[in-house]
């Protein structure tokens, strides 16, 4: 009977450490007080494609094709961190930022793209960026002429200035305005992110 004891009380003992091995293993579950902000970083930023600095106008007859207003393209790709400070997988549902070449803001960027992070995780997310001549002239000439004019710039040197210094990133790149959505079991945030490259 003793022995049956024993043998009853270790196997209570067993089954409990498995219960509580069990409970210790499972995620948390999220909730408004312990869903902590995930963090957003700019790891760098990439040229992938480009062609130099160049820029038409429909006064020049072209060899194929018809004349228009055409600049030289100009790729980046933005590559953040995303990093899950929670004990439990969170979402990226949404990702936008706009683009600042100095003081001027000549883009807006939105990602698509859903990813989940796992908990204590950091994830990579890459944001391509197209630029051209033509569209940042029309930029310059429109919502950036008063601060030209305070700066006593042309909207020409601005342009050869970024184009042909891009490749060395010699002059500040802004991300600002950023605004990464994030959930989690039926909850959301919004984190707002800023960066400069290079730093």
């Amino acid at each position: 009977m003793h022995k049956r004891s024993i043998i009853l009380t270790c196997l209570s003992i067993f089954v409990a450490a498995a219960m509580l091995a069990g409970c210790a293993g499972m995620p948390a579950t999220p909730t408004e007080k312990n869903f902590n902000d995930p963090v957003v970083t700019l790891s760098h930023v990439e040229i992938p494609y480009y062609t130099g600095y160049y820029y038409f106008s429909n006064k020049v007859e072209p060899t194929k094709g018809t004349a228009g207003n055409y600049g030289a393209p100009l790729m980046m790709a933005f590559i953040f961190n995303i990093e899950n400070p929670n004990e439990y997988p969170v979402q990226l549902d949404g990702f936008s930022f706009s683009v600042n070449f100095e003081e001027f803001e000549v883009n807006t960027v939105n990602s698509p793209e859903t990813m989940w992070i796992p908990a204590g995780k950091t994830n990579q997310i890459r944001v391509p960026a197209m630029f051209d001549t033509r569209q940042t002239l029309l930029t310059l000439l429109l919502p950036g002429a008063m601060k030209l004019s305070e700066k006593k710039m042309s909207p020409w040197d601005a342009l050869e200035k970024w184009w042909t210094g891009a490749p060395d990133f010699s002059f500040p790149v802004y991300v600002k305005s950023g605004a990464a959505i994030f959930k989690a079991d039926g909850l959301t945030k919004v984190i707002a992110f800023k960066a400069t490259f290079p730093e």
